[in-house]
């Protein structure tokens, strides 16, 4: 029987996934919120954890790679469910260690596919997802550059992301230009629209 600790924010979405799920004979699965999540991975011990990481709530990609540490460090594997023409989810799913990676507009056959494989060990990836895993490999922002773009894209000022990340406030203008300039914006908030766009925060 392969444990699944299904992952999601929205309630309907959820319990759609889990009843799919539930009809799988050699699938155990157990719904839970991104808050619920660490505590639920502790006593079930999945064998695959399937995060949504597109779903409501502003920090699912950094949440998701605080939760793999610990899920996944004892021995579950991550399974992403992803939208495509968002590279940059998929660059921060890799980054948070994802296994699998399933498109959201697949048949459902797939998401079922892609659990059992990553339960016995190897990687899934939705062949529609092919070309913006090429795309995600090109992200041009550095971790720091995202860092201070998050920041900015919650309403920091350059003085409070300063202090945040422990930067001079000049340093921070540098990011910033880089940013914008990498991102090809006109300014602070065109860069954050894009960013946003192709996944990256």
């Amino acid at each position: 029987m392969i444990r699944v600790l299904l992952v999601h924010d929205t309630y309907l979405m959820r319990s759609a996934l889990v009843a799919l799920l539930g009809r799988e004979g050699d699938l155990e699965v157990t719904p839970a919120s991104w808050r619920t999540a660490p505590s639920r991975a502790r006593s079930l011990q999945p064998h695959v954890c399937v995060v949504d990481v597109d779903c409501p709530g502003s920090a699912t990609l950094t949440a998701a790679a605080e939760f793999a540490k610990h899920a996944v460090g004892r021995g579950s594997a991550l399974l992403v469910l992803a939208t495509s023409s968002r590279p940059g989810l998929l660059r921060r799913a890799f980054d948070a260690r994802a296994k699998g990676y399933v498109n959201k507009d697949a048949d459902p056959q797939r998401l079922v596919d892609g659990i059992r494989q990553v339960a016995a060990g190897e990687r899934f990836i939705d062949e529609s997802l092919a070309f913006d895993f090429l795309q995600a490999a090109e992200m041009p922002l550095t971790p720091r550059e995202l860092s201070v773009l998050s920041l900015a894209a919650e309403g920091a000022t350059i003085a409070e992301i300063a202090g945040s990340l422990h930067l001079s406030h000049g340093t921070v203008r540098n990011y910033m230009a880089s940013i914008t300039r990498k991102t090809g914006a006109r300014n602070r908030v065109d860069a954050i629209r894009i960013s946003r766009g192709a996944g990256w925060l």
